[in-house]
This record gives structure tokens, C-alpha cells and sequence, in this order.
């Protein structure tokens, strides 16, 4: 079962990195219920059906906090399969799906973009999807972009809200709970796990699958910055909004980018009405000297070191200790233009320097010319093969 499991969710981080994933049918009578007003109690907002899926989708608001700490509502998804409700609603365990880059407000979960999570269909698994700080109900908000600290905290939020919800509609399930993620949700699958050695010692994780993630976002910028250009340009510009902001640096952005990028970020970032497929070769250049000005570009500089110390503060391979009952696998493409393979080996070598014992293997990847970086640690059922395409 647990094979079979993490091989799902090996799935999951593949479908992840196609841009074009297709929408499910949706009946016209999702029902909302009625819930309390108390702002400070989980609730569920709305039930959509996906009849075609075989699929119940229970919209959520929760508790969290902003990226300041202070205390905010935020909202998420579970998607529950037929099958765990003709089986008495027993669930196996538990699916905590952290999502990949997003930029329209209707990509995130509570809006209907479930299309990966709604893969786990079928093997009795639960699937709780946060839509994160910046989406759903604060989709108002500039988005948490990357902010590993932030987007963690959402996500074992809606973990613990999900429970609550789900035992008070009579669900019960095992023990098993896997968390996963690609890409910024890769990122946010490691930050869970640093949030939870730190905060939460009762929660266990069965077994963490992340791919592609930007754990070091410093060494990330640095690299990006060394090959002169990026594959996936609005990521570079939206982390650096992002730590902007939430790292109250308070950096003018006529001083960071190009003016014709300055211009741009209200109406292709900060509106929410483009898709990440589209953003990516229709506003900007890949070119990094396309974008920022010449003293982002330069590490010597003043502007430049600001930014990398807010990076150094959100970096997740370093200071922190995992918890040593932690089962983790980590997928990477070498070829990756927009989150740099290093992400991976850096967090291999600060594991394995926590004394984790690390199984790294090589695999030739189907979708792309390169190869496929995996590792594990602590992994009880054997080394498993999946392969992932770049961004």
C-alpha cells in the first residue's frame, strides 16, 4: 500500500508540471452550508460535486496567519472520492497537496483548479489542498510568493482545519499522510516539514515527495543571475516582490527593474488575471538584464546583498533540524531553467549532514534530454524511479 501510494504521488509531481491540464465537468448545484460567523472557526463555504471525477469538493475558510504573523482567514479545498464514502467514510490516510506557481485568481483550489489533486480519485486517500496567503478568500492580497515560512504555515493550517471539519461530518481515516508538492509546492512541502519540527510534534508524516522545489532561494537568484536568464522570468520578479514586501525591506521597485517592467508588474502580476502559461513570453524577456537593473545583477552591490540576507532568512537548507522519523523524496531535473537543480543537492547535503542516510541515484528522464536527480532518505520500501520534466 505504500508503494502504491507514493507512486501516486510521484504521479501527482508529474502532472504538476504540465501548463495545460484539463478541467473537469461540474454539475450546476453545488450547495453552500451554512456555517458559523465566527471568523476565528473553520468552516466549510461550499460542496461542488464532480460527477464525472466520482469526486465531492468541500471549499474551507480556516484560522491562519499572514505573513507578518498576524492572524488571518484563509481558504483551501478537500476532495474526498466516492469510494472513501462506500467504505463508511474510512479513508487510508491523508494527501496534503501543496500547489505549484500560480498567478490568475482562478488557479488555486477553492476556484476550482483541483485537477491534480482530484488524480488521487480512487485509493482512498483524502486530499487537502490550501490555496495559500494571496488566493481564495484573500485573493485581494499581494501572493506570498515563495515565502516557504508563510505558505507552510497555510498549508498544516488547513491540515489541522480539515480534521476537525471531517470528523464533524463523521470521516475517520489511517495514519498515513503524505505531503507533496512541485515546484513552489515542493518548496512548501519542505517548509511543512520545518514548521512541523518546530510547532507541531504530534502531527506525523508518513512520507514528504518534493520536486523541483526552491529551497535556497538565495543560491537560486545566484545561479539564474550566472546564466543571465530565467525560463519562467515572472517566478524571478514575483519572489523578489514577494520578499520585498513581506520581508518589510521597503525597496523601491524603480530601482530594482527595467521601467517597462515596472509598469507591468500592476497589470500582469498584481491583477491576477493571467495564467503562469501565459505571463512567460508575452510580457517579459528571459533575459535577466532585460529586467532588473544593473545593480540587482551585481553582488557586490548594496541593493543586490538586501536582498540575498532576506533570502538567507527564508532558506531551507540551513538552521533548522528535521525531525529524524521524517521519510522524504526529492525530485529534480538537471535541466531546469527556472528553479536550478542545485535546490536539490543543497538540500541533500544539509539532510545528510543532519545525519540522515541518503540514497542518491541518477535516471534518465522520458520528457526531456536530461537526467532526473532523486534522492532519498530514511525511505523504508525501496528506492522508487519517478521521472520529471523541467518547469
Amino acid at each position: 500500500m505504500r508503494t502504491k501510494n507514493l507512486w501516486m504521488l510521484a504521479a501527482i509531481l508529474i502532472c504538476g508540471t504540465m501548463t495545460m491540464l484539463t478541467s473537469c465537468s461540474v454539475n450546476d448545484n453545488s450547495v453552500d452550508i451554512i456555517t458559523p460567523e465566527d471568523e476565528n472557526v473553520a468552516r466549510i463555504t461550499e460542496t461542488i460535486r464532480y460527477e464525472e471525477k466520482k469526486a465531492t469538493v468541500y471549499n474551507i475558510e480556516y484560522p491562519s496567519a499572514d505573513p507578518f504573523g498576524n492572524p488571518v482567514t484563509l481558504s483551501g479545498s478537500i476532495i474526498v472520492g466516492d469510494e472513501v464514502d462506500d467504505n463508511g467514510k474510512k479513508a487510508t490516510g491523508m494527501v496534503l497537496y501543496n500547489h505549484f506557481t500560480v498567478f490568475q485568481k482562478d488557479e488555486c483550489p477553492s476556484h476550482g483548479d483541483v485537477a491534480v489533486p482530484l488524480i488521487v480519485v480512487g485509493s482512498k486517500m483524502i486530499v487537502v489542498a490550501p490555496d495559500y496567503y494571496g488566493f481564495g478568500v484573500t485573493e485581494d492580497k499581494n501572493q506570498a510568493y515563495c515565502i516557504s515560512r508563510a505558505n507552510a504555515q497555510a498549508s498544516v493550517d488547513a491540515l489541522i482545519a480539515a480534521r476537525e471539519l471531517l470528523k464533524e461530518k463523521g470521516y475517520t481515516w489511517d495514519d498515513l499522510l503524505f505531503n507533496a508538492g512541485y515546484s513552489q509546492g515542493g518548496q512548501t512541502s519542505m517548509g511543512v516539514l520545518r514548521l512541523l519540527a518546530e510547532k507541531y510534534p504530534d502531527i506525523k508524516v508518513t512520507h514528504t515527495i518534493a520536486g523541483g522545489g526552491p529551497y535556497d532561494i538565495g543560491e537560486t537568484y545566484r545561479q539564474l543571475v550566472s546564466k543571465e536568464e530565467s525560463t519562467m522570468p515572472s517566478t524571478v520578479i514575483s519572489s523578489v516582490l514577494s520578499y520585498n514586501e513581506y520581508f518589510n525591506l521597503d525597496v523601491d521597485l524603480a530601482d530594482v527593474f527595467q521601467e517597462d517592467v515596472v509598469k507591468g508588474i500592476p497589470e500582469y502580476l498584481l491583477s491576477k488575471k493571467y495564467k503562469r502559461s501565459e505571463l512567460d513570453g508575452m510580457w517579459v524577456s528571459n533575459k535577466l538584464s532585460d529586467i532588473f537593473l544593473p545593480e540587482m545583477l551585481d553582488f557586490e552591490s548594496d541593493l543586490s546583498k538586501t536582498f540575498m540576507e532576506a533570502f538567507e532568512k527564508d532558506n531551507l537548507c540551513k538552521g533548522w533540524m528535521p525531525r529524524k522519523s521524517e521519510r522524504i523524496v526529492l525530485v529534480h531535473n538537471e535541466l531546469d531553467g527556472c528553479v536550478p537543480y542545485a535546490n536539490a543537492t543543497n538540500m541533500a547535503d544539509f539532510l545528510e549532514k543532519q545525519g540522515f542516510k541518503v540514497d542518491r541515484t541518477e535516471t534518465e528522464d522520458r520528457f526531456v534530454d536530461g537526467k532526473v536527480f532523486l534522492c532519498n532518505f530514511e525511505l523504508e520500501d525501496g528506492a522508487l524511479s519517478p521521472t520529471l520534466g523541467a518547469h
